[in-house]
């Protein structure tokens, strides 16, 4: 037996995109009369392709999580409470299954990505890199619905994201770390990376160094060379680099980091006798960081509601499958500034 058309093929065949044929199926507006018979006709010669999403009589929805692979503490946070979830999302009728892929190669994350094509839906945490676009645009041709979790990937065909504003996130880091620059004598601000394809991330850092740039005039954001992922890394990498001529570290009012490694980053400022008159500030409350800010070594933490994120990209998910009206009307998390005063 042949297998059943896809949105592709009768994209392909009509002559249109695959978007066009998704609102002419689900009778959406949009779609001019003459496109929308073209599209029926070609539907009518090739058959019509599979309900996205529809789950099968007796079945749960089947969505993955799909996670990097590295063992970062805001990754294994995630995963814990993927986990933790499972019985929400069996009163829901869903089966969730955690994929955990070495982001370093871009290609080969995708090509994992392509081998979740029997998954009702996909919720994410991916490099912002051509072919996982490449694959999460296949993905949803194949008729899986996509969303996009904690970082997004713009430009692919996926249909939300799910997770709070990291440009806003990294601004608020800069106005926390701006204000407390209290003196003309320390007058740097140092800004920590990975080398990273995680574009959450990388909107962290512009929005820091665009609030800097704005409010802070006198302010000098001086970039840190990439850190090492692992805490014992980053803490080694950034007392180089501080113990180096690279940076006066006399003039030093705080640091921003943006990604994982922040406990090894408060272990450097702790190495060089700095803590407390220079402030850090990491994003993630987990257990690590908790105690960070009971000691001072962190100023401030930057969070995100991360149940109710996954909780949401279920719930889209789902609705997305059963063509719910407003399915993608989603209202992101606030950033959560915490501080060794506020903790629960």
């Amino acid at each position: 037996m042949s297998s059943p058309a896809t949105i592709a093929d009768i994209a392909r065949q009509a002559g249109v995109g695959t978007a066009t044929v998704d609102r002419v199926l689900n009778r959406r507006p949009g779609v001019n009369a003459e496109t929308v018979q073209r599209v029926l006709q070609v539907v009518a010669a090739l058959g019509a392709p599979p309900q996205r999403g529809r789950p099968r009589k007796g079945e749960n929805f089947r969505f993955a999580f799909v996670l990097p692979a590295d063992a970062a503490p805001f990754n294994e946070l995630v995963d814990r409470l993927i986990a933790q979830a499972a019985g929400e999302f069996r009163h829901q009728h869903i089966t969730e299954l955690t994929h955990r892929i070495d982001a370093s190669d871009g290609v080969a994350f995708a090509a994992e990505l392509t081998r979740l094509s029997e998954c009702d839906g996909v919720a994410l945490m991916a490099p912002d890199l051509p072919p996982v676009k490449l694959a999460i645009n296949e993905l949803v041709r194949t008729g899986v619905h996509v969303v996009t979790l904690f970082s997004d990937v713009a430009g692919s065909m996926r249909e939300t994201h799910i997770g709070t504003d990291n440009r806003a996130a990294g601004r608020t880091a800069g106005l926390l770390l701006g204000r407390m620059a209290g003196t003309a004598s320390r007058d740097t601000l140092l800004l920590c990376s990975q080398a990273t394809r995680l574009s959450g991330e990388i909107e962290r850092r512009i929005g820091f160094a665009q609030v800097i740039e704005e409010r802070f005039p006198k302010l000098k954001v001086q970039r840190t060379p990439d850190l090492p992922a692992s805490d014992s890394g980053a803490c080694r990498a950034l007392l180089r680099y501080l113990r180096s001529d690279a940076v006066d570290v006399g003039r030093v009012a705080g640091i921003y980091n943006v990604g994982s490694g922040s406990a090894g980053v408060a272990g450097a400022v702790e190495s060089l006798g700095l803590t407390g008159g220079v402030g850090v500030v990491a994003h993630d409350f987990t257990d690590e960081h908790r105690a960070l800010l009971g000691a001072n070594g962190l100023a401030y933490v930057l969070h995100q509601d991360i149940h109710y994120c996954i909780s949401t990209a279920a719930r889209v998910l789902r609705a997305l499958c059963e063509n719910v009206r407003g399915a993608l009307n989603v209202v992101q998390p606030r950033i959560e500034i915490l501080t060794a005063e506020n903790l629960h």
